[in-house]
């Protein structure tokens, strides 16, 4: 009689070649490291653009930031002071050289671009992150509710609303919101103010901004989820669990859900960026105090490093969140990255 077969043998008996964990492991992270690299090229590129972009712009850091009464000569000091006499290629690699230790470079007015986002940085995080959460919520729990009545009048509904919100632009809802719940109602601050750590001084002036970044966000990936979880309910494994007989909110939850979610992971990564590119112009739109401000300012004084300063630390959120994305996607594959 024959004895019991190994596992992982086939039926035939003959063990099936197995790779050992350890290379498994290693080619995982081979990949990953793969894909991190071809994500900070990326960044790197992206601030090589920004270099060339303020480089294009008419005036200098040192001609925007002269002060009255300057003379030409004054202002020759502060270009060679500040390095504008040089290539921009060459400003651009020692700026890239120091970013490894943390050195963002300095102003044009003489401060540490570190120390000047230190403050309204962490405060657009906050925003932006409210927003992220709230986008997340609205847009996964009005997506599986219309998938739960395909084609019925609840996904009719979402989807024409759905649709019609993500064409309007932040600064559109923006001041909606304000001439809604601030000028018609006062409810709510339209102004943002800063307490004594520069943070906003009342939970209740999070509120609008927070809402003016969703709200086309959650239009987004509310058509994103729907669309995931549409495609999802064609796969064999769907039907069959249907014609089972099992519940629709059983089928979603343990069916639909699983098999859409690296597509709506992928939505949630790239509404990260659109929350921190349109944060910019709500901040400005509620004085809120975050990096729009700093940002406004420093083009207008042609302040490259403060500018690739604020590009470097938001695309370093982003790649972050792209990176988990990639890794959601790839649970889902099996683990291939």
């Amino acid at each position: 009689m024959a004895g019991p077969l190994s596992a992982g043998a086939p039926a035939g008996g003959t063990a099936l070649p197995s790779r050992p964990a350890g290379r498994i492991l290693a080619g995982a992270a081979l990949r990953f490291g793969g894909l991190l690299a071809r994500r900070a090229l990326l960044l790197a590129a992206l601030l090589a653009a920004v270099f060339a972009a303020v480089e294009l712009l008419p005036g200098d850091a040192a001609d925007a930031t002269s002060e009255r009464g300057e003379t030409a000569a004054d202002t020759t000091r502060r270009r060679a002071l500040l390095g504008l006499d040089r290539p921009v290629a060459e400003r651009f690699l020692d700026w890239m050289t120091a970013l490894p230790t943390g050195d963002l470079g300095t102003s044009a007015r003489g401060e540490r671009v570190a120390d000047l986002l230190a403050g309204p940085f962490p405060n657009t995080l906050l925003l932006g992150g409210l927003a992220l959460l709230l986008t997340v919520a609205v847009s996964v729990g009005l997506g599986c509710w219309a998938a739960l009545r395909p084609g019925g009048a609840v996904d009719r509904t979402v989807s024409a609303t759905a649709t019609g919100i993500l064409a309007l632009p932040e600064f559109v809802v923006a001041v909606a919101l304000v001439l809604v719940f601030a000028l018609w109602t006062g409810l709510l601050p339209a102004v943002t103010t800063a307490d004594a750590d520069g943070a906003p001084a009342t939970a209740s002036m999070l509120v609008l901004p927070v809402l003016a970044l969703a709200v086309p966000q959650i239009g987004w990936n509310t058509r994103i989820v729907r669309a995931a979880l549409a495609d999802e309910a064609k796969a064999p494994h769907v039907e069959t669990a249907v014609l089972d007989g099992l519940a629709p909110r059983r089928v979603l939850v343990h069916h639909l859900l699983p098999g859409a979610l690296p597509a709506i992971a992928t939505g949630f990564a790239t509404s990260t960026g659109m929350l921190l590119g349109g944060a910019v112009v709500v901040e400005t739109v509620f004085n809120y105090p975050g990096i729009g401000a700093v940002l406004a300012g420093a083009v207008g004084d042609r302040d490259t490093p403060v500018i690739a300063g604020v590009v470097m630390v938001t695309g370093a959120v982003i790649t972050c969140v792209l990176l988990l994305a990639d890794l959601v996607r790839a649970r889902a594959a099996g683990g291939r990255i």
